[in-house]
This record gives structure tokens, C-alpha cells and sequence, in this order.
């Protein structure tokens, strides 16, 4: 999870030659015993430190764009002139390092830190209507980088959080990757420390939210006295997909979506010897990939031909079956599940597979009877305009629930990734303070199988063209989901900064659309 933290490259304390580094370079070197990055913009050196902090990526092997640097792993964007994390799946400065120019030299100095959530995010206000109380449903990605951004823009009032599941805000996308697999520890997963929030004035309510008065401005929580707000934001997530069949509810079948659903599959596969994986979903295949990792024999049925086609298109869906049968996972493609009997799954086909352990992951649907039940005009999600706002004045949408007018196909498109939660939530939270920002980022994910990765940039639903530049049993290949001659997505493997330079020139024609 984290970056090599062996020191390399020049010693920046004893500094470099300025002329020795071109304008829009980088180079890593170190510092009083820490890795430094150095880059130049026009006439301008900047030091920061060079491990993204998010999951260690470094950002020596990143893009620079302009005044910024973003990571190669999973495109998180950092300030070069303050270190100030801009965009998630990075929600904490890195430190920035003092310059000095002696003579010919650029000599790097002292350090400079600051708290996450110091109030460094100026908002230029559209209007005078400051809120005093906000309130957000939902403490996941969208909800917790909502909350978080609330301070980083100076504000004062009154910022809660309320979520049902107690574990809350933690990072799921490792749930089903190296925390399921057993190569990270449980510290790892925790955003933030235990009383961060409330150090920074952020309060997190445990309860289930039973109703929202957008009249009355209210919102109500099972057991609690009304809360009261001067802006809402909905960040409800979604749920898991759960299957109408005999036997789907017996103890030894499980789905995936919070910290205890995993913690419960850890501990079932400490014990089991054969699991069977009911779907071929992102979540699925992680799944089955962990379990593989932790030695279980592992059967995955799913209706599709091809796992992941719909979504990577059949070559990269091809190469991902080849790599998992490569590791001893057993498909059962063109098949649906008839029932789950204790110790097997019985195929469509009558077949039966012997397991004593079932994951089922067959997609989820997003979490809407709150927005529903309180009027808010639905879209197959909750409906929000460019600026993440819902029907309702003062009341916004971020997450899995969300669809906006995305800019760059064009379309009212809604996403269920990680990275774009965060990244909604952190612009409806600019948005509740009077900033009206137009949502008009590039989706963005990643998804891990055993040692490969898969980045992809865009968002393309229905492709009707497809190209393959590379070869992914080399891992080394791109490919083009593209719609009448645009390209609407881009899947790489291990071409780390073509998939950041689309995803900057797909930013750049969506501005101009916007």
C-alpha cells in the first residue's frame, strides 16, 4: 500500500543547479533524510514532499499540469506551490518545502506541515445567504470528503455527519482488495484517526435517518431529536443487489459493501476451503481474487461470456478471466444460480458446486427512498443539476445516488465509483458555502486483480467501437472505448501517465462544453 520509501536522486539540501532542470520538469531527490519533489514552472522551483497520501503512489511519476502534480496510482492532484491535496482519493497535504536561490543554485530547506483540514480552501462566494448548519446523510466517500471540506474552506458553523453504520467513514474500496486478501492490517482501513472529527469540530451521529422535511428543513433520525439545517447534503450511497432465490439467506452467504461484511468473509475463509463467488462484478472478481490469495478453491458463476465485457469491452474482460484462471479460478460463464442448499450452489443446469462459502456480487442499486419520500425529483437517481443541486434549493446530491449533466458526454450519467464520491462531495460542499462550481471532473477508477491493476478514465456506457493498443499478457496495453469516432473511456494497464494526460485532455474539451 505504501511507496518505496528508499531514498534517491540528488541531496536537494545541498541543492542543484538551477539551469540543470527545465521548465515543466521534476526530479526526486531528498531532503533531511525524506524524499523531496522538485519541479520547475516557467521561471518557478517548488518543492513538496514525493509520496502520495493516499496510498504512498510516487509523484516523481506523476503529470505535471500547470501549478499541480497528479498521481500516477490513482490520480490524486496536489498543489505545487502548497502541497494542498486537490483532488481526491488524497484528502491530506503532503508537506511543502522552502526554496532558496544562492547564486546559480536552487537549495531546498526548511519543511513546512499543517493540519488536513486547516482552512486553506478559499470560496468566492455567488451570494450572501452563509449557512449556519449543515447536515449530511451519509458518512462514505461522498458524505466524509463533504464534511472535511466544510472546514478546509473556513467554515464555522455547525457540520454533522449521520450515518447507521457505525464504522464509518473508512476505506472501502480496500475491503474487497488487500484488507479481504489479508496483505493490509485492519489500522489501515480507518480514514482518519479516532477522534479526528471531533478535533475538528465535525459530528458524527449513529442512527438511521427515517424521514427528511425539506419544508420544515429537518431531518429525523430513529431514536434522536430532530436535527435542523440550513443546507442538506444526500450521500446515501447504494447497497448490494440481493438475490430472490431458495437458500440465498443462509449464514454461509455473504455480500460485500461495509467494514463487518468483510470482517465477516475474513473470518468465514479461515475455515472454509471452497468458495463460490455468485457474479462477475468489479466487487466479484476482487473477491474472488482475495479469496484465491488466502488459498481457497474459488468457482465464479455469472451469466455473462465474457466477465467485465460490458464494461472493459471483450478483449480486457478476456485477458482478466485468462489471468484469474491463471490463478486456479474456476468460471462457470453463461450460467445463473438456481438456489444455495447447505454446502452447494445448484447451477441453472442442475449442477451443483460444493462450497462452504458463498459471496454474492451481483452489482448495487443505489439508496433513494429518503430522496424519494421527501419529493426530490428522481432520474433512475436522484436528479441534480451541474452544481450537484437537487430540485430543491439548499438541499445537494453527491455519491453512487447522484445524476448530473455530465459534461464531457454529454449526457445525464450517474457513477458509482469511489474517487468521483469524493470528488462530488467535495464540490457540493464548496457549492453549500455560496461557491457555485460547476461538477465537471472526469470519472475515474481503479480496480486490482492479484498484482495487476486496472486504471480507467471517462465514463462510456454503451461503446460501439473499441481499440487495443499493446498487449495485456505483456501488461502493457490501452484501450479506446470510444462512441461515433470520440472517445468516451480509456482502460490502461501500466501506462500510468497516458491515462492521466487523457484524463487532463478530456477535462480540457469538457471546459470547453461547460
Amino acid at each position: 500500500m505504501g511507496g518505496n520509501t528508499e531514498l534517491s536522486g540528488p541531496d536537494l539540501g545541498e541543492g542543484i543547479d538551477a539551469p540543470s532542470l527545465n521548465p515543466g520538469d521534476k526530479i526526486l531527490g531528498h531532503a533531511n533524510g525524506e524524499a523531496v519533489l522538485l519541479a520547475r514552472v516557467g521561471d518557478e522551483f517548488f518543492a513538496i514532499g514525493a509520496t502520495c497520501t493516499h496510498y504512498g503512489g510516487p509523484l516523481a511519476e506523476g503529470v505535471i499540469d500547470g501549478h499541480t502534480v497528479r498521481c500516477p496510482w490513482h490520480h490524486a492532484c496536489f498543489s505545487l506551490k502548497s502541497g494542498e491535496a486537490l483532488r481526491s482519493p488524497a484528502l491530506s497535504p503532503v508537506s511543502c518545502w522552502l526554496i532558496e536561490r544562492r547564486g546559480n543554485k536552487i537549495v531546498v530547506s526548511g519543511k513546512v506541515e499543517r493540519d488536513p483540514l486547516a482552512p486553506t480552501f478559499p470560496i468566492d462566494r455567488k451570494d450572501s445567504d452563509e449557512p449556519r448548519t449543515i447536515v449530511i446523510v451519509g458518512a462514505g466517500a461522498a458524505g466524509s470528503a463533504a464534511a472535511e471540506m466544510l472546514r478546509r474552506c473556513g467554515f464555522e458553523g455547525r457540520v454533522t455527519m449521520v450515518d447507521s453504520d457505525h464504522n464509518a467513514p473508512y476505506d472501502r474500496p480496500n475491503l474487497s482488495k488487500d484488507y479481504l486478501a489479508g496483505n493490509a492490517p485492519e489500522e489501515w482501513i480507518p480514514l482518519r484517526p479516532t477522534g479526528f472529527y471531533a478535533e475538528h469540530g465535525v459530528e458524527v451521529v449513529r442512527g438511521r435517518v427515517t424521514k427528511i422535511d425539506t419544508t420544515a428543513k429537518r431531518v429525523e433520525i430513529e431514536g434522536r431529536e430532530p436535527m435542523l439545517y440550513d443546507r442538506l447534503l444526500l450521500a446515501t450511497g447504494a447497497e448490494p443487489v440481493h438475490l430472490d432465490m431458495p437458500g440465498a439467506d443462509l449464514p454461509f452467504v455473504h455480500y460485500l459493501r461495509t467494514l463487518d461484511d468483510s470482517r465477516s468473509i475474513v473470518a468465514a475463509s479461515k475455515t472454509a476451503k471452497r468458495a463460490a463467488v455468485i457474479g462477475s462484478s468489479f466487487i466479484g472478481l476482487e473477491v474472488a481474487a482475495s479469496l484465491r490469495a488466502r488459498n481457497l478453491d474459488v468457482h465464479v458463476i455469472a451469466p455473462e461470456k465474457i466477465p467485465l465485457g460490458r464494461v472493459l469491452g471483450d478483449y480486457l474482460g478476456g485477458f482478466i478471466r485468462s489471468l484469474h484462471e491463471e490463478k486456479g479460478v474456476v468460471f462457470h460463464l453463461g450460467h445463473t444460480s438456481k438456489r444455495i442448499e447447505k454446502g452447494a450452489v445448484v447451477l441453472d443446469d442442475d449442477s451443483r458446486l460444493e462450497t462452504d462459502l458463498v459471496v454474492i456480487g451481483v452489482g448495487v442499486r443505489p439508496r433513494l427512498q429518503l430522496a424519494e419520500d421527501a419529493g426530490l425529483t428522481m432520474d433512475r437517481g436522484l436528479s441534480v443539476n451541474e452544481f450537484l443541486e437537487t430540485s430543491v434549493p439548499g438541499v445537494y446530491a453527491a455519491g453512487d445516488i447522484a445524476r448530473w449533466p455530465d459534461p464531457h458526454t454529454g449526457e445525464r450519467i450517474r457513477v458509482e465509483h469511489w474517487v468521483v464520491a469524493q470528488r462530488q462531495g467535495q464540490v457540493a460542499a464548496r457549492n453549500m458555502l455560496g461557491a457555485r462550481e460547476r461538477f465537471d471532473q472526469i470519472p475515474f477508477f481503479w480496480s486490482a486483480h492479484y498484482d495487476i491493476s486496472i486504471n480507467y478514465v471517462g465514463h462510456a456506457e454503451k461503446p460501439d467501437h473499441v481499440v487495443v493498443d499493446g498487449d495485456a499478457a505483456k501488461h502493457d496495453v490501452a484501450v479506446r472505448l470510444e462512441k461515433g469516432g470520440d472517445l468516451e473511456a480509456l482502460a490502461t494497464l501500466f501506462r500510468d501517465d497516458l491515462s492521466l494526460r487523457t484524463e487532463i485532455e478530456m477535462e480540457q474539451a469538457a471546459a470547453k462544453h461547460s
